[in-house]
């Protein structure tokens, strides 16, 4: 039986140092491309749309100046999220994994129960850098993590993790740093290997102090 985790849960993104504004140009091998994994090309056009996405919804939010202001990364950490997001997919598909849809909706109620309402998770995931259109992935992922754990144990976990990542052999945009396999990130950075997702809120509803660096 999985234990599931209601507090409201991100993708743990380690922040790349501070990087020029998004432009179209790939790396010499992958023009284009923001970044590949395996054989899936993450495109500079497609990582816009996702940012684009959670500016949209930051600024039609309350509290939009702030949210804008609190995430000038929001470029690196989205890319770094997608490209975790594929080798969480791809360990989960080799081990066996699956998410199924109930699973996916009863996880969103809970969070959402816990967490006061569908409004008040939405507006968590953003203060994160996840527009709302993209929390049943973060969820998805978030599950597959949690079964990986479950199976292999934190540890063991994170080892596989490690070793997909380099088995698709990450190819990131120097624009936006060197991937890491060992670290699951792009340099440069202080972090190990984090949960794809962990809890993004304590107990007051405010962001945690990262991890000394």
């Amino acid at each position: 039986m999985i234990r599931r985790r209601t507090a409201l849960s991100v993708s743990a993104v380690a922040l790349l140092a501070a990087a020029p504004a998004l432009t179209a140009c790939g790396s010499a091998a992958h023009p284009g491309a923001a970044a590949v994994v395996g054989k899936d090309r993450i495109t500079v056009t497609q990582l816009q749309s996702q940012v684009s996405d959670v500016r949209d919804a930051q600024r039609s939010s309350p509290q939009g100046q702030q949210l804008m202001a609190n995430s000038a990364r929001l470029g690196q950490d989205t890319l770094i999220r997608l490209i975790q997001y594929r080798i969480v997919e791809r360990a989960g598909k080799d081990n066996g994994i699956e998410v199924t849809r109930r699973e996916l909706q009863e996880q969103r109620t809970a969070v959402e129960r816990a967490n006061g309402g569908a409004t008040a998770v939405r507006g968590r995931f953003l203060t994160l850098g996840i527009a709302p259109d993209q929390i049943d992935q973060a969820l998805t992922m978030d599950l597959t993590r949690a079964k990986l754990d479950a199976k292999f144990g934190t540890a063991r976990t994170n080892e596989i993790l490690m070793r997909t990542s380099e088995a698709m052999r990450v190819d990131v945009n120097p624009r936006y740093g060197v991937w890491d396999a060992k670290r699951g990130t792009a340099q440069p950075l202080q972090e190990p290997w984090l949960h794809v997702t962990q809890t993004a809120l304590d107990s007051r509803g405010s962001a945690p102090a990262p991890e000394a660096r």
